[in-house]
């Protein structure tokens, strides 16, 4: 189907504010080097897990209710006010490298994701569906994915030069000045909805989004893939730099070799669209290919194998779009902020444990063992992909 210009012109906008967003979200410089900054600063890995660890916390915390907060206000606003937090975040570590600044500033950080995180998905799908043009959700946000990962290479580009020019105040004011754009750009989001209105508006939206989850099976079973989708590459993200110096490079080649990475979870985002057609084989086989890649990448131990855990964070990434996308098909527009919030709560508590556990397998066995086994819960996945209710299969084969 065409769309008529006014829909066309509708969709354009959205989409460019979209990519926009994304693209600034993820251009920080500190996120190249801020688990080598921790490191440097003499913090040992059971202390960068628990720092991690409060980051999702937080994240648990407030995923939940400021999803409902975004159903009975302004998605919008929510949008905005996310990256002013992370900019004071960013602004703490650079001013006042500590363990205790570190920590402030995950809170921080945490509340601004937890601002967005629901917020954003619910926007761009009720603005698609209005405009008729609910069926490219799938492509619209693989493609932004893919443009906060190109945002990410390049800050991993421009970080090691910056960073040996400036040192870390360089990269932490050009990081706060991009989260300042970024709450810019969110301005320009449009917004065509009534959110609830009375002072028990936000409660009043949770209760209804829970109720729904807990009626509806289906609802439940996306709710749950996607957590399990996101959580672990999500969480071992945060390890890369360190898994990639342990490989024996220098610090000056990590941010280049990290770019190899996140070209394989940009290539990723952009097929997403694409994969919209598997069916939960097809999803599951996706997921194992992955999880084998990633193990053997990982375990491998040189850098030639990191260009085995990009081909693994690129199958993690199309996975995780399609895991969205199966969720917001099953919620209607008035709980879809709260109940993609719960999947974000989902993912929270999963990534803490996930922190817990590579803090003792980073220790006692290295950051290559430790991702290796992180495929293990993939794997696992896939077979409950496989084995589940034929029910289920035959409707999500429907998909």
């Amino acid at each position: 189907m065409t769309l008529s210009p006014v829909p066309a012109t509708g969709v354009r906008r959205l989409t460019s504010t979209l990519y926009g967003y994304a693209f600034l979200e993820d251009f920080v410089l500190l996120y190249p080097v801020y688990a080598l900054l921790f490191s440097d600063t003499g913090l040992s890995v059971r202390q960068i897990s628990s720092l991690f660890v409060l980051w999702s916390v937080t994240g648990v915390a407030l995923e939940v209710p400021s999803g409902a907060w975004a159903d009975a206000s302004s998605r919008r606003l929510l949008l905005c006010l996310g990256p002013l937090l992370t900019a004071a975040a960013f602004a703490l570590w650079t001013l006042l490298p500590s363990y205790g600044a570190f920590a402030l500033g995950f809170v921080l950080w945490g509340a601004g994701g937890a601002l967005v995180s629901g917020a954003r998905e619910a926007l761009v799908y009720d603005e698609l569906e209005r405009l008729g043009a609910a069926g490219r959700y799938a492509h619209v946000m693989g493609r932004a994915r893919a443009a906060g990962l190109v945002a990410t290479m390049a800050a991993m580009a421009l970080a090691g030069p910056v960073l040996a020019r400036g040192g870390h105040i360089a990269v932490g004011a050009a990081s706060v000045l991009v989260c300042l754009l970024g709450a810019a750009t969110a301005t320009r989001f449009p917004e065509h909805r009534t959110p609830a209105a009375g002072h028990d508006g936000w409660t009043a939206t949770l209760k209804t989004g829970l109720a729904v989850a807990r009626a509806d099976r289906s609802v439940r079973g996306a709710l749950l893939l996607v957590p399990a989708v996101t959580a672990v590459w999500g969480a071992l993200d945060e390890y890369t730099p360190l898994l990639v110096r342990d490989t024996g490079v220098s610090d000056a080649l990590v941010p280049y070799l990290l770019l190899l990475i996140w070209a394989g979870a940009t290539a990723g985002g952009l097929l997403a669209g694409a994969g919209e057609r598997l069916g939960p084989r097809g999803l599951a086989a996706l997921l194992a290919g992955a999880a084998v890649a990633l193990a053997l990448g990982a375990g491998a131990g040189t850098p030639a194998g990191i260009a085995l855990v990009a081909v693994a964070f690129g199958g993690f990434q199309a996975a995780t779009v399609l895991a969205d996308v199966r969720l917001q098909r099953r919620i209607d527009d008035p709980g879809r902020a709260t109940l993609t919030s719960v999947a974000g709560l989902g993912t929270d508590l999963a990534t803490i444990a996930v922190y817990g556990g590579y803090a003792v397998l980073g220790t006692a066995a290295g950051h290559g063992t430790a991702f290796a086994w992180c495929a293990v819960p993939y794997l696992v996945t896939a077979l409950l992909l496989v084995a589940g209710p034929a029910p289920a299969r035959a409707e999500a084969a429907k998909e």
